[in-house]
């Protein structure tokens, strides 16, 4: 049997997992996303578009992993006040979480990556993970830490020249970047506008919606987003993560 060419799961078939499987690979990715506005100028689907494409970037760089078909839609309440955005409650996402893990822990899968791209979907996953871990043979490692994460975006920024920093990211310039590498097509360059700049109470967003933040939906500035910017976030991510994951398996 020839070596998959792909490591996205739902590419492979059955044999060809299983061949996986028997060859050493033992990561499975699962990124957490999300169907949500993302305000005039990027598409609903951002969110599990980046998480399809870190889960992509993950696997490979790892090099024994594969990745999962990205878990959608989110907790996307705050967000239900703009069309087309969909939402589930905690528990739903959670029972999701615990499926998947179920079902490739039974596969022979030992380490089981989960790696939220959207906001809402942090502290489901951060619930979740240490009581599924519990109960499997898998290793749960949760890639978690939203403030993380934010971070190392805006890292991604400055390393690709862009003196713009966003304190919570939501269809600004991080976000915007990310699109414009990976799906250029999707971004309605005519549309771009500066939404909500400055500090604010995340405690609020969740609370009250964004809607009563911004009227646009969108936090920051999408202007400043680059194509080559993109690729630094998703770059400077994808290592930090992978670094993490190496580490967790190691401790094992």
């Amino acid at each position: 049997m020839t070596t998959p060419s792909s490591v996205l799961l739902e590419e492979l078939t059955w044999p060809e997992v299983e061949a996986a499987l028997d060859a050493g690979t033992r990561t499975v990715v699962v990124a957490v996303g999300a169907i949500e506005q993302h305000g005039p100028h990027l598409p609903l689907v951002m969110d599990t578009l980046a998480g399809d494409e870190l889960a992509r970037r993950i696997a490979e760089r790892l090099g024994d992993a594969l990745a999962a078909p990205t878990i959608r839609p989110g907790c996307s309440g705050h967000h239900m006040d703009f069309p087309g955005t969909l939402t589930v409650p905690p528990e739903v996402l959670m029972d999701t979480i615990r499926a998947y893990c179920r079902s490739l822990d039974e596969h022979g899968f030992e380490h089981v990556v989960l790696v939220p791209t959207h906001g809402g979907n942090f502290a489901p996953v951060n619930t979740v993970a240490p009581e599924v871990a519990r109960e499997l043979d898998a290793n749960v490692v949760a890639l978690a830490d939203l403030d993380e994460l934010m971070s190392l975006q805006n890292e991604g920024l400055r390393e690709a020249g862009v003196d713009y920093e966003e304190p919570v990211i939501h269809a600004g310039a991080v976000e915007t970047a990310v699109v414009l590498a990976v799906a250029e097509g999707l971004v309605r360059t005519d549309e771009l506008a500066v939404g909500h700049e400055g500090d604010l109470s995340v405690s609020r967003l969740l609370s009250e919606g964004f809607r009563a933040i911004t009227e646009t939906g969108v936090l920051g500035d999408p202007r400043e987003a680059t194509a080559d910017a993109g690729e630094a976030i998703l770059e400077r991510v994808t290592a930090a993560y992978v670094e993490r994951i190496e580490a967790e398996r190691d401790a094992v």
